[in-house]
């Protein structure tokens, strides 16, 4: 009866100790994911939280970021514009809300790019600032000369991005 009692105990504990890290948010920047999705791309962190500082009603370009502790390891930015947008360029880029490393274009049903670090998509989307939104993703926990995350990056934006599409209703 002891041995059961103290198996049962180890149990418990060992039950406890492997949940110390916070689970993955199942919402990114106001869009549903699949945790698994970011636990390829994001190392097990404690105390998630985001930086959200977009308005989908208003079509306002900003920054969303998912935050562990006060380290960004997943950066977003949300952008509408009155045109076609130039993934080429955004993903050249040097600033920080949309440079990616060696973006190469992807087979997919909307326009999109993908690096060793992160991602830009575009698709059409009629609002208030235009009638094109465009996604980059940024990881800066990633090693720009890392390159065995550019298929994880890649199957979190295709799904990612089309959610956040039909959340913003585009057609």
């Amino acid at each position: 009866m002891l041995n059961l009692a103290a198996l049962s105990l180890v149990a418990v504990t060992t039950s406890c100790a492997g949940s110390s890290h916070q689970a993955f948010p199942e919402v990114i920047c106001g869009t549903r994911i699949s945790p698994d999705l970011m636990r390829r791309l994001v190392a097990a962190r404690d105390d998630f939280h985001e930086l959200n500082r977009v308005d989908r009603s208003e079509a306002i370009s900003a920054p969303c970021a998912l935050l562990s502790g006060k380290d960004p390891v997943v950066k977003l930015h949300f952008w509408w514009a009155d045109g076609p947008v130039n993934l080429r360029y955004m993903a050249e880029e040097t600033g920080p809300v949309s440079g990616v490393t060696n973006a190469r274009e992807i087979d997919f049903e909307y326009k999109a790019v993908v690096g060793t670090d992160g991602a830009v998509a575009a698709a059409r989307c009629k609002s208030k600032a235009g009638d094109h939104f465009a996604l980059t993703l940024q990881l800066p926990q990633i090693k720009l000369t890392d390159q065995t995350h550019r298929k994880d990056i890649e199957k979190f934006m295709r799904a990612y991005f089309p959610a956040t599409v039909k959340t913003l209703g585009c057609k």
